[in-house]
């Protein structure tokens, strides 16, 4: 009779942690697949950006005799930014930095561009330019909230990862700390501003 008991209690435990591991896997494959989504956002984002790039280099050409050197930057910088590919199950902080580095590249030759453009009064009243221009400042909002979203993902999963009793399954099952997006050093520094 005692060994029936002690087999039952043991039975008990074994059927708890099976399906207390059930479980948490299973949160961590939704908190994985949250991060995944969460990424994609991001990555459309940037896309949009990238989409609304020629268009806008071609109404500049059209526009105006502008500097070559300027329009080759912004398509050479559109180019890095758009080959960099991260996969969101295994996510580093240095293909984050690599991918970080390509987009601000991109964000430095657009805000040349604009800067640049201050130079033409009849680019500055183009229509097209205009509205692509608010399209930018809209898309660039859109790149902040995603990226924000991401890291509430990241921060979520990587919570689940590292609390108990989820370390001890997350372990067993193979989950690991996701990385968060990361402003570059230099946005520690406040820009300097010359009239």
């Amino acid at each position: 009779m005692r060994s029936l008991v002690i087999g039952g209690v043991i039975l008990l435990i074994g059927l708890v942690l099976f399906g207390g591991g059930c479980s948490r896997y299973n949160s961590f494959i939704d908190a994985d697949e949250n991060i995944e989504n969460a990424w994609s956002k991001v990555q459309s984002a940037y896309q949009r950006r990238a989409d609304l790039i020629p268009n806008l280099v071609n109404t500049v050409k059209g526009i105006a005799e502008f500097e070559q050197k300027t329009l080759t930057e912004i398509t050479n910088a559109r180019a890095k930014a758009t080959n960099i590919t991260i996969d969101p199950s295994n996510i580093t902080p240095d293909q984050l930095a690599a991918f970080q580095k390509a987009q601000s590249g991109l964000s430095s030759s657009l805000g040349r561009l604009l800067a640049v453009s201050e130079n033409y009064p009849e680019l500055k009243a183009n229509q097209s330019f205009l509205e692509l221009q608010t399209q930018l400042e809209s898309t660039e909002n859109r790149i902040k909230v995603e990226r924000d979203r991401f890291n509430d993902q990241v921060t979520a999963y990587n919570k689940k990862v590292r609390r108990f009793p989820g370390n001890f399954y997350a372990t067993i099952f193979g989950f690991a700390e996701k990385a968060p997006f990361q402003a570059e050093e230099s946005a520690q520094n406040a820009p300097t501003v010359e009239f």
